[in-house]
């Protein structure tokens, strides 16, 4: 298996289009053409990750987070960054990071610590807007089926747990082709009326591209008239942080007691315990100071994140508890997540989970 083939995988879930801005999700070191001999997963790409990797035979490092998130003047070893990748190179391993990207898809980071808490019906908590475009094409009776089925087939049409979503309307097309067309009907010079079928789809902005070149491909007109339609609606399956409930409400010390356990967590900095009972959970991995105004309002218990900073506990305003259980031991489970799925999807390989704690934080 090379490179190329487990990034298609992995963009396909969580594609990196859907990275923050500011991220570097990604191929950052190699060849992606490079046949792969072993793959090593982690959370953070350090020195001694890489050093982790030599020694396992891997030649693919699967992070979460990138270990370049800026552009590099040069590599001369001056940093850990710079240490760290030409290491790799050096050693000819490749470095791959799957960060923000994942962290706003609904089956990626924060699914999984919902998951490990037993919270049931996990939303996003905060959805994205404008990644969504409504496709308007008219395809003639005839090839209805045919086009509409290649549309679905590139994955247009899906809302939410549904697929296969659309309108359909009848009319009546009309043209005229002149002496340079080859058209599949009508004659030259001839105005023709043609019994068509409007038909609209939904399409994510990831995947427009391709839904486009299918639908052409199996049109069978010459020049294929279609509408785009940027929407600002919110995609519910895309966004940051979730948001879900215990299946009943509990003491909130007994759940800040299950908390420590199932995370490994050697302390947790806490907003007062305004909420005796707790049912209605939210959570953000890693840094997600910027989730506790639309956590307060989806009138959460407890919101759990990490990196919060003195003056942001203040935000919760007495109105629910702000629980920071740290930046690496909210997002620990993402190492499994990934091997998980990448065993799933390729039965054959089994990438390896690194040895190396990278949590750069201890506790006395």
């Amino acid at each position: 298996m090379i490179i190329k083939e487990i990034i298609s995988f992995l963009e396909s879930w969580a594609p990196k289009s859907l990275q923050e801005s500011y991220d570097n999700s990604g191929l950052i070191v190699g060849d992606e053409n490079q046949q792969i001999t072993q793959a090593l997963v982690s959370l953070d790409c350090t020195e001694e990750v890489v050093d982790d990797a030599i020694k396992k035979g891997c030649n693919l490092i699967i992070s979460h987070h990138p270990i370049v998130f800026k552009g590099l003047k040069s590599l001369t070893g001056k940093n850990y960054v710079e240490r760290t990748v030409l290491k790799a190179i050096k050693n000819d391993i490749a470095l791959y990071a799957i960060h923000t990207n994942l962290d706003n898809v609904h089956t990626g980071v924060n699914f999984e610590i919902m998951k490990r808490l037993n919270i049931s019906n996990p939303t996003i908590l905060s959805p994205k807007d404008s990644l969504l475009n409504k496709l308007v094409v008219y395809i003639p009776k005839t090839h209805y089926e045919e086009v509409l089925e290649s549309m679905f087939s590139a994955g247009a049409g899906a809302i939410g747990n549904y697929s296969e979503c659309s309108f359909r309307q009848e009319g009546v097309g009309s043209f005229k082709p002149n002496e340079n067309t080859q058209a599949f009907i009508g004659e030259v010079g001839v105005r023709h009326f043609e019994e068509e079928e409007r038909v609209e789809v939904l399409v994510e902005n990831h995947r427009l591209s391709k839904v486009l070149a299918t639908m052409i491909n199996s049109h069978p007109y010459e020049e294929v008239a279609y509408d785009i339609v940027p929407l600002s609606n919110k995609h519910q399956q895309i966004g940051a942080g979730m948001v879900g409930e215990l299946d009943e409400a509990i003491d909130v010390l007994e759940f800040f007691k299950d908390l420590k356990e199932k995370f490994n967590v050697g302390c947790i900095r806490h907003t007062p315990l305004v909420k005796k009972k707790v049912k209605r959970i939210a959570v953000c991995g890693g840094s997600g100071s910027f989730l506790i105004h639309a956590a307060k309002a989806s009138k959460v218990d407890v919101y759990i994140t990490g990196d919060v900073k003195y003056h942001e506990f203040f935000d919760a305003d007495n109105q629910m508890v702000i629980a920071d259980i740290g930046h690496f031991e909210s997002e620990q489970f993402t190492i499994e997540l990934l091997i998980n799925e990448i065993r799933e999807k390729f039965p054959n390989f089994a990438p390896l989970k690194t040895d190396v704690n990278t949590n750069p934080l201890s506790y006395l």
